[in-house]
This record gives C-alpha cells, structure tokens and sequence, in this order.
C-alpha cells in the first residue's frame, strides 16, 4: 500500500513492439497538483467576482456560469486537448490512457466527472484509497476511464539515421508493399536492432537475406522507391 504513494513504472508495448516504461505518479505529486489547479480556480473566480458584481443580479448569473466552468470544464478541455492542467504542467504531470496513448475527450470527460465519486465520503477519501490499493496509484475515476497519470515522458524521437545507398527491388511490388515498405523504413530506426532484423526477416523473399543486411537491403529499396537514385 505504501509502495502506491510512490513513482511507479508501467510497462506497455506499443502495435510497434516498442516496450515503453510509463513512470506512473503517486498520489503526493497528483495532489500537489490539484492544489496548485485549486489556487488558479480560485485566483480566477475571485478576480472576475469585482467586476461581475457591478452588474448586480446578471452579473451573479454569469458568475455562476463561471464558477460551472472554472470547476468542470477547465480541466476536460485542458486535458482532452495538451493532456494536463496547469497544475499538473507545474508538477511535470500528464494524463495517459493505459497504453500510453494520448486521453481523449470522452476519456477526460468520464475521469473528471467521476471526481464527484472520489470525493465521498469528504476530502477525496475514496479516491485516495483507491490509488492506495492500485499499482500504478489510480484513482476510481481513472479506472474507469482507462486513463494513469504520469510524469511527462519525453516527446523526443531520435531522427532516423541517413542511410544513402540505393538498391531496386528485385521484383515489382504491388501498392501495399510499397507502402509496408515505406512504413517499416520510418519506423525501424527507432526501434531496437533485434526487433528491426526480427522484421526484415519477414521480408527475407524480398531481400534474400536476413540480420542487419536485411535491413539496410529494406533501407535502401525504400530510397529506390523515393526516387533517391
């Protein structure tokens, strides 16, 4: 239980075969991050109270229609579109599905309005045992999302390296095997070696060998077919 308080890792394989490890966050740095969303909730509906209240009657409706979207669609929108609030931007936090894909809006939406659920009985006291009990520290709302909420991996991608030389295929190739082709020649680089040679492999009728030749045979026919002659 004392482990859920902690940084965790959650491991998922991308449909590239890449195995990602996703530092899931404990719940000190989730709540340290919706204090911070609680001080700009309030920084923003008391700032915005002065002038409202000049308009007497219609100014406390439309400041009741902030207050709506101060405290639920702030954190919908903010999470459905960049994957965190301010405060989880402060803390280097961002939500995730569980197979570490950007949330979405229907996601975003189901975790927030379960917020209402974690609440009970007072303070967060559901939610806070749930993320007790749960490895990667998720609370109900994210359960039933599908959603964990990590540390910000990095969005950097190593460029794929330039590989210059040119060979024609030995055979014509129909649409989808250029364009398989293609995708395996973006792709690879950022892969590990062995799962680049495990996929050359595949293609061995095509390059007539396997390993790493394999996989430079796979490069440069790629080039072939960009027009790289």
């Amino acid at each position: 239980m004392a482990a859920a308080m902690l940084d965790t890792y959650r491991e998922v394989v991308t449909p590239e075969g890449v195995l990602l490890q996703l530092p899931a966050a404990g719940s000190l740095p989730r709540a340290l991050a919706w204090l911070i969303d609680l001080g700009v909730r309030i920084a923003v509906l008391v700032l915005m109270s002065f002038p409202l209240a000049l308009l007497d009657t219609f100014g406390f409706g439309l400041y009741l229609v902030l207050m709506f979207l101060v405290y639920w669609t702030y954190p919908i929108v903010c999470e459905a579109l960049w994957g965190r609030t301010l405060g989880k931007r402060a803390l280097g936090l961002r939500v995730l599905s569980r197979e570490g894909a950007p949330v979405g809006w229907m996601a975003a939406i189901t975790r927030n309005l379960l917020r209402t659920v974690d609440m009970l009985p007072f303070g967060y006291a559901l939610g806070l045992l749930s993320s007790l009990f749960d490895p990667h520290g998720r609370r109900l709302g994210d359960l039933v999302a599908g959603t964990v909420v990590v540390h910000a991996p990095s969005l950097y991608l190593p460029p794929p390296p330039t590989i210059d030389s040119v060979l024609a295929p030995p055979q014509p190739l129909r649409p989808e095997e250029q364009a398989a082709l293609m995708a395996f020649a973006e792709r690879a680089p950022r892969l590990p070696a062995a799962r680049q040679q495990e996929l050359a492999g595949i293609a061995e009728p095509l390059t007539g060998t396997q390993g790493q030749i394999g996989v430079l045979r796979l490069y440069a026919m790629a080039n072939w077919l960009l027009g790289r002659r």
